[in-house]
């Protein structure tokens, strides 16, 4: 489904990315640990072709990312720190503009559900430049699988969601997965990687120094293997 070799990253003569190399399979749901600096969202910016890589090969569903760049949005979302919605448009007017871009057919009921879905009905006319934090973030997570993308790139999605908007959020992102999309998330919040995730890659100083699958949910196991490499606990 996605395979990077060799991938670089440099800007203003820093390398960020240091030889990526990375394979993840269909409907794999895998999460990005990390220290602040170490590389994750500029990995997910460069698999959402929103920037460019140094070097290397990426290839999505047999496709060369740099070849094919446009076809592979199409089955792409992006879920970055902004939420990129339009704060003056309702979360139904919202969600038929991003489904109208990508021709989603019914756009207008996929929107009303996806709406439904993040727990929002009640709101659903009104413009998101009231919403709170945590109410943007519900809507810009429905932005980001109006058209049912194969591949869901998430940067930190539970940041700024209370319990309950967290217990919604992993519920999408799990019927997602039922449906066989493959997501990659960015997340300091280990519980949460724990709870949803099938597989953990722990980034630092640009490289991938772990990669391992866990299993029942194991907090604890995902908290000890980052102390051990990234803080240095024994």
């Amino acid at each position: 489904m996605i395979e990077i070799k060799k991938l670089t990253k440099q800007a203003d003569n820093k390398l960020i990315l240091r030889g990526v190399d990375l394979s993840i399979k269909k409907g794999e749901t895998v999460a990005i640990l990390g220290p602040n600096g170490a590389g994750k969202s500029t990995l997910l910016k460069v698999l959402a072709t929103l920037i460019k890589p140094t070097s290397g090969v990426i290839k999505i569903n047999g496709m060369d990312l740099k070849k094919n760049h446009i076809e592979i949005k199409k089955i792409m979302g992006y879920l970055p720190h902004s939420s990129l919605l339009y704060d003056h448009y309702t979360p139904l007017e919202n969600l038929i503009f991003f489904g109208n871009i990508y021709g989603v057919k019914n756009v207008e009921q996929r929107a009303i559900a996806l709406v439904k879905e993040v727990g929002l009905s009640f709101f659903l006319n009104e413009p998101v430049k009231n919403f709170s934090r945590g109410m943007i973030q519900r809507i810009a997570i429905a932005r980001a699988i109006v058209h049912e993308p194969e591949i869901l790139l998430l940067d930190e999605p539970h940041t700024g969601l209370d319990q309950g908007a967290i217990v919604i959020l992993n519920n999408v992102i799990l019927s997602m997965k039922a449906k066989g999309t493959t997501t990659l998330m960015v997340t300091h919040d280990f519980k949460q990687a724990a709870e949803i995730c099938d597989r953990i890659i722990i980034v630092k100083n640009g490289k991938i120094v772990d990669d391992f699958r866990i299993e029942n949910h194991n907090l604890g196991f995902v908290s000890e293997k980052y102390e051990q490499l990234v803080e240095g606990v024994s």
